[in-house]
C-alpha cells in the first residue's frame, strides 16, 4: 500500500515568500496589468485596430476573469488616441418639415453655434419691429399709400364722369366702391329711396345694371390699384426685414461658410423669416384676452422652428468616448421622439429628439452585456441594422394611436466599435443560429479561467495586490500574506501548477484579510488575516455542510469509518451550495445474482441520474466482460445504488468507486471502510480524473475526524489529480504525523488491491487469474453465475 501514498510534499505546492522583492506591498511597484491573458488582449487589441465593417468584438468568458474592466481598459487606451468625435444638432427643415435635418460641426462648436442662432433670433424679434414702426419706414408707407390713392381716385374720378351720365356716383367704402343714384346732382338719402315707387325703384335698377357693366372695368382697375398698394406694402416691409437680416445674418453665415450644411440652414431660415417676419410683431393688444393667449401659443410653437437642438455636445472632450450601456434597451441605445400633450393630440418638434447611447459613443467605443441586450430582440436586431447601414435612426417603435405629429429626423452617419460580452454558451448560439453576429463581430477575445504559475506572474500577481491596496487605501500585505493569496490562487484553479484568473474572488480575500487586520489592530496584513478571511468566508457559507456532518454523526445518514464490509463502499461527490463547494461521502453498495439484466442502477431506474452518471455505469458491464468472460457467457445481474440519496445524481467520479464495490460482492471479500474513493474508470480498467478532488478529500476528513482517527482513513484518487493537490494544512499535517492517508492509483487492479488488502492478480500462461487474488474471485464467481444459468436454461 505505501507504494501508492501519496508523498507529503505532493500534497500542495507551497509559494516561496522570497519570490517577492520587498517585504510588504508598500514597496511593491503597483499594476493593474491584466495578468495571463495574452491571447484575450491580443485578440481585443486587434480587433479594436481593424477599422473595418463588421470587425466588432465578442469578449467571452466566465465573470470574474477582468473581461469587463480589461475591455474598458483597452477600449479607453485605444480611444485616447482618437480625436474627439463632432457635435451633432438637430435643425428645423425648411422645405420639409417632417424631416428634421442633422447637421455636424467640431467637437465644442454646437454650443457656440447654438448660442449664436439664439442671439441672432433674439436681436431679430426686437429690431423687426422697430423697423416697421419706425418714422423711416412709416413716411415711405405714407408715400406709398399717397401714390396709390392718387391713381385710385383718378380711376374714380373717370368712373364718376361715365357714372353721372346715369345720374349716379360711385364712392369707394370699407365694403368697396359702391354707386349711389343722384336726385337734382346729389346723392339720395335713405328716406328719398323709400319714398320711391315700384316703377321708380325698377328704373332704377335698369339704369344701375347698366352702369354697372360699363363700370366693371374702372372696378377691376381701382381692384388691381388696391393689390399693387398691398404688394407694395409688403415689399417695403420685406426689404426693411432683408436689410435687418443682412445685417444680423450674414455676420453669422460667414462665421461658419466652412460648414456648407450650417450656411444652407442660414440661409433657409433668412428666407423662411423673410415670409413670416409678421410672427416676429406683438400681438394687437386689442384682442380679447382668450385671444391673445392663443395667439401667444401659436406664436411660440412657431418660433421654435428657428431654435436648434444640441443632440451631441462633445465639447469638453478630450478623445474618442468609450461607453458601458448597462440597460441597452432600444430607446437607451438609439433614442427617441418625446411627444407631448396638448389638446388632447401628441405633438412633437425637431426639439424633443433625444439621443441614445450610440450617439454618446459614435466616434469611439460600446461596451455591452450580451444577456442584457438579447431580452430585447428589438434592441438586438437594431445594432445589427445599425451596424450594417452604419447610420443611426432616431424613430419611435411603439405604436402612439393619437399622434397629430410624426418626425422622421435625418440618419446620422455610425463609425463605433461594438464590444459585447458574455460566456462561451451564448457566443456558440448567436454564431451558430444568428448569420449576422458572424458578419458583423469577426473578432472573438476569450478570456481564460487560468494561467501558469511561474515567477513572473506571481510577482504580477504581487504588483496586483499592491494595486488594490493603493487604490483602496488597505493596509499592505507582507510576504507571506502575498504566498498565502497565491496558495489560495492554486486552490482556485485546482491545479498546483496553476494560478486563477478569476481576479474578483482574489480581491474578495484582499478586502476581507485588511478588515481582519484592521480588527487585531495589525499595521501590516499577514498569513494569519488571509487564513482567517478564508474561514470566515467559508463558515459564512456552510451551513449546508454542517447540517450534514450533523446528521453523519447522529447516524442519521450511516456513513462507516472503520471496519470491512462486503460490496459496501465510501464514494465522494461535491455539492456546490453558490459560494461555496464541500465534498460530502455517500455510501454505495452492490448485490449481485444470477440473471441476464446485467448491472441495473437504482438511481438511474427511478431516473435521479444524468446522462453522464449513466454512462459511468454502463462502462462497468463493458470492464467485466472484457477482463473475465471471454470464454462464457456474462450471466449476471448487479444492483448498484446511493444509499440515502434522494436527489439528482450526475458525473462519473463515482464509477470506479462502484466498480470497487462490485468487485468486493462478486470476489465475497469485504472492503476497508475508512478509505473513501474517487475517481472515474473506462473499460480497460484505467481510472480517470475527476473534479473537486481537495473538496472531496477534505469532505472524508472531517467525518473521519468527527468519528476518530485512527491512521486507517484515507482516500483514493486518480493518480492523474495529484497534480490538483491544494489541501488545506491541517490535513496535510494529520498526513505528516501518520493519522490519515492520500492514495494515487492508476488502474483498478491497484485500487482493489488497497480496499482489500489483497493481492488484484494477473493472467497466467494458461490465461487465469492467479489463485487467491480478487480477480480470480470474481472470474470464479462469474464463471459460477453462468454455469448456473445454463443448467436453468
Amino acid at each position: 500500500m505505501e507504494k501508492y501514498l501519496v508523498p507529503l510534499e505532493k500534497l500542495k505546492k507551497k509559494c516561496n515568500p522570497n519570490l517577492f522583492e520587498y517585504n510588504t506591498t508598500e514597496d511593491l511597484p503597483t499594476s493593474r496589468e491584466l495578468i495571463g491573458q495574452d491571447r484575450a488582449m491580443e485578440a481585443l487589441k486587434y480587433g479594436l485596430s481593424i477599422r473595418r465593417k463588421g470587425y466588432n468584438i465578442y469578449v467571452s468568458g466566465l465573470t470574474g476573469t477582468g473581461r469587463n474592466s480589461y475591455s474598458y481598459l483597452v477600449a479607453k487606451e485605444f480611444a485616447d488616441k482618437r480625436q474627439t468625435p463632432k457635435d451633432w444638432c438637430y435643425v428645423f427643415n425648411f422645405k420639409r418639415p417632417k424631416f428634421p435635418k442633422a447637421i455636424s460641426m467640431d467637437s465644442g462648436q454646437g454650443k457656440i453655434f447654438k448660442k449664436d442662432v439664439e442671439k441672432v433670433i433674439k436681436d431679430i424679434g426686437i429690431e423687426i419691429p422697430q423697423t416697421l414702426t419706425s418714422k423711416e419706414y412709416e413716411n415711405n408707407k405714407n408715400l406709398i399709400y399717397t401714390t396709390y390713392q392718387n391713381r385710385a381716385q383718378k380711376i374714380l374720378n373717370e368712373l364718376n364722369d361715365l357714372a353721372k351720365q346715369y345720374s349716379f356716383i360711385f364712392r369707394q367704402t370699407e365694403r368697396g366702391i359702391l354707386s349711389i343714384p343722384l336726385k337734382e346732382g346729389k346723392p339720395m338719402t335713405d328716406q328719398e329711396l323709400d319714398n320711391l315707387s315700384q316703377e321708380e325703384i325698377e328704373e332704377l335698377m335698369k339704369t344701375s345694371g347698366e352702369l354697372n357693366q360699363k363700370a366693371f372695368d374702372y372696378v377691376k382697375r381701382v381692384k388691381n390699384v388696391e393689390n399693387d398698394l398691398i404688394r407694395e406694402i409688403k415689399n417695403l416691409k420685406e426689404k426693411n426685414v432683408l436689410h435687418v437680416l443682412n445685417n444680423y445674418m450674414d455676420i453669422i453665415i460667414e462665421k461658419y461658410d466652412g460648414n456648407d450644411a450650417i450656411c444652407e440652414y442660414l440661409n433657409d431660415m433668412k428666407a423662411d423669416i423673410v415670409r413670416n417676419y409678421d410672427m416676429f410683431m406683438k400681438e394687437d393688444e386689442k384682442n380679447y384676452l382668450e385671444g391673445i393667449f392663443f395667439a401667444r401659443d401659436r406664436k411660440e410653437d412657431f418660433m421654435k422652428r428657428y431654435q436648434v437642438n444640441l443632440f451631441m455636445d462633445n465639447g469638453g472632450k478630450s478623445s474618442a468616448p468609450v461607453i458601458r450601456e448597462m440597460n441597452p434597451t432600444y430607446y437607451n441605445l438609439f433614442g427617441k421622439i418625446e411627444y407631448v400633450n396638448e389638446y388632447g393630440g401628441l405633438k412633437t418638434d425637431h426639439m424633443k429628439i433625444r439621443p441614445g447611447s450610440l450617439h454618446e459613443a459614435n466616434g469611439g467605443y460600446i461596451i455591452i452585456q450580451a444577456k442584457d441586450i438579447l431580452q430585447s430582440s428589438q434592441a438586438w436586431e437594431g445594432l445589427k441594422r445599425a451596424i450594417t447601414t452604419e447610420e443611426i435612426k432616431v424613430e419611435n417603435i411603439t405604436g402612439l394611436n393619437v399622434i397629430s405629429e410624426t418626425l422622421r429626423p435625418e440618419p446620422i452617419p455610425l463609425d463605433i466599435k461594438v464590444i459585447i460580452i458574455g460566456d462561451y454558451f451564448v457566443y456558440q448560439l448567436l454564431y451558430n443560429y444568428d448569420d449576422d453576429f458572424r458578419k458583423l463581430f469577426k473578432i472573438r477575445a476569450d478570456f481564460d479561467i487560468e494561467m501558469d504559475k511561474n515567477e513572473e506572474n506571481i510577482r504580477k500577481i504581487g504588483s496586483f495586490v499592491a494595486y488594490q491596496c493603493k487604490e483602496e487605501n488597505l493596509k499592505p500585505f507582507d510576504k507571506e500574506a502575498l504566498a498565502a493569496i497565491i496558495e489560495r490562487s492554486s486552490r482556485i484553479a485546482e491545479n498546483q501548477n496553476k494560478l486563477t484568473a478569476k481576479f474578483n474572488e482574489l480581491v474578495e480575500i484582499i478586502y476581507e484579510a485588511d478588515l481582519w487586520a484592521d480588527l487585531k489592530n495589525r499595521d501590516v496584513v499577514t498569513k494569519e488575516d488571509v487564513d482567517i478571511a478564508i474561514v470566515k468566508k467559508n463558515f459564512r457559507n456552510n451551513t449546508y455542510e454542517e447540517k450534514l456532518i450533523e446528521l453523519i454523526e447522529k447516524d442519521v445518514i450511516m456513513i462507516d469509518t472503520e471496519g470491512e464490509k462486503v460490496g459496501e463502499i465510501n464514494g465522494l461527490s461535491v455539492i456546490d451550495s453558490g459560494q461555496y463547494v464541500f465534498g460530502r461521502p455517500s455510501k454505495i453498495t452492490v448485490n449481485t445474482f444470477v440473471g441476464k439484466e446485467g448491472i441495473i442502477n437504482i438511481e438511474r431506474e427511478v431516473e435521479q441520474s444524468g446522462s453522464i452518471y449513466d454512462k459511468g455505469v454502463l462502462i462497468l458491464g463493458g470492464y467485466l466482460g472484457e477482463k473475465y468472460a471471454k470464454d462464457f457467457p456474462l450471466s449476471l445481474t448487479a444492483s448498484i445504488t446511493f444509499e440515502q440519496s434522494y436527489s439528482g445524481i450526475d458525473g462519473d467520479s463515482a464509477s470506479s468507486t462502484e466498480l470497487y464495490a462490485l468487485l468486493s460482492n462478486l470476489a465475497d471479500k469485504p472492503i476497508k471502510q475508512a478509505i473513501a474513493v474517487t475517481g472515474s474508470v473506462n473499460q480497460k480498467g484505467i481510472i480517470q480524473p475527476i473534479g473537486g478532488v481537495n473538496e472531496k478529500i477534505e469532505g472524508f476528513y472531517k467525518i473521519c475526524k468527527l468519528k476518530g482517527l485512527t491512521g486507517n482513513e484515507g482516500v483514493i484518487i486518480p493518480y492523474q489529480n495529484i497534480e490538483n493537490l491544494m489541501l488545506d494544512d491541517e490535513i496535510i499535517e494529520a498526513i505528516q504525523s501518520g493519522k490519515f492517508n492520500i492514495f494515487g492509483v492508476k488502474t483498478v487492479d491497484e485500487g482493489i488491491e488497497i480496499l482489500t488488502g489483497i493481492k488484484s492478480g494477473k493472467l497466467n500462461d494458461k490465461n487465469e487469474f492467479e489463485e487467491g487474488t480478487i480477480n480470480y474471485f470474481v472470474q470464479k464467481k462469474l464463471k459460477y453465475y453462468s454455469d448456473i444459468s445454463k443448467e436453468y436454461e
